[in-house]
């Protein structure tokens, strides 16, 4: 069964039997830790992708916003180069929450039961 690139690993294909069961390990890993605790997660894999969901979508809101205010939220409190370490940790997850966000739709879309296709892309 094809699945697109940006199927997690961690996550096995859809046509294999209880797949999910790797798709809420999954996704607890990308939720804090408390969400552990909430057995209706387990029992509703799409909850657990749609809250997974909102969470990323919210943890690369609370990034971007870190991005563009810790030079001056930091410049009192750090050296410069300290707060150019922090950019760069900020430029290494913001494209990690982005590929993060991408997995989560496709493993909510298959939880769905949704299929995927491969589709043949023209080049430039």
């Amino acid at each position: 069964m094809y699945v697109p690139p940006e199927w997690p690993v961690e996550v096995r294909p859809p046509s294999v039997p209880d797949w999910e069961n790797s798709a809420v390990a999954w996704l607890l890993d990308a939720v804090p830790p408390d969400y552990r605790a909430y057995e209706v997660l387990r029992r509703h894999p799409i909850a657990l992708a749609r809250m997974a969901a909102h969470h990323v979508h919210a943890v690369t809101e609370a990034a971007r916003t870190g991005y563009r205010n810790a030079a001056v939220d930091l410049k009192e409190h750090l050296p410069p180069h300290a707060i150019e370490a922090v950019l760069d940790a900020y430029r290494e997850e913001g494209p990690r929450l982005v590929r993060l966000a991408r997995s989560i739709e496709v493993v909510e879309r298959a939880l769905r039961g949704e299929g995927f296709t491969a589709t043949l892309r023209r080049r430039p």
